[in-house]
């Protein structure tokens, strides 16, 4: 799921998935970050949820997708769109 703030010039969205879904360590990757699954882990809420925030210029498009223990890579059932291959992302 994304949620999102729009700031003055700039769109932050905060990644959010159910604590445990998948197991282990979860990352999410696109390029916005040079797919780097070091640059935005994402890490425990206090509602159960683990969430990831980046912030980006306002109405871009960007792929990403999620990187999960075991080389394991998952999309966004929740992205404003899929090519294919990635989830996407407009802010």
């Amino acid at each position: 799921m994304l949620e999102r703030k729009q700031l003055k010039n700039r769109a932050q969205v905060t990644f959010v998935l159910p604590e445990g879904t998948p197991h282990g360590p979860v990352s999410v990757v696109g390029d916005f970050n040079h797919w780097n699954p070091a640059a935005h882990p994402l890490e425990p809420r206090g509602d159960g949820t683990r969430t990831a925030t980046v912030t980006l210029p306002r109405h871009s498009a960007h792929s990403f997708r999620y990187l999960a223990a075991g080389d394991y890579w998952f999309d966004d059932e929740h992205a404003d769109s899929h090519d294919g291959t990635n989830s996407r992302l407009h802010t």
